[in-house]
């Protein structure tokens, strides 16, 4: 069975996540915008992932893999750091790159997959 979860971001092309049996595929989360600090938008990421999870009836200990996008490389320790804050079950695989965004003051955006026995 797959489950399309609504929007997040306005698009109705993007679902905020897809669930396919007892996969969940992340869309991009990103948020924070009011603030140009990375650590702030990480938060903002992660806040927004949860939210998507929950909806789901699954939390961030149920990521398997996270692609993590920075717009500037710079920002990679702080950016990382932020996972402590959040992972203390051990870490998902992640991958990071750097990338422009569509909206110019997005410092970072996080996509993924989520395991969960439904």
């Amino acid at each position: 069975m797959i489950k399309r979860m609504p929007t997040h971001c306005g698009d109705d092309t993007c679902p905020s996540c897809v669930v396919a049996g007892d996969y969940i595929f992340l869309a991009h989360h990103a948020g924070g915008f009011d603030k140009d600090d990375i650590e702030y938008q990480m938060e903002a990421c992660f806040n927004s992932l949860k939210n998507t999870l929950q909806f789901v009836g699954a939390s961030l200990d149920d990521m398997v893999q996270i692609n993590l996008y920075l717009k500037n490389i710079e920002d990679f320790r702080k950016a990382r750091d932020v996972f402590y804050k959040h992972f203390e079950n051990g870490f998902p695989a992640r991958m990071t790159t750097t990338t422009n965004f569509v909206d110019s003051s997005c410092l970072c955006m996080m996509d993924g997959i989520a395991y969960k026995k439904f």
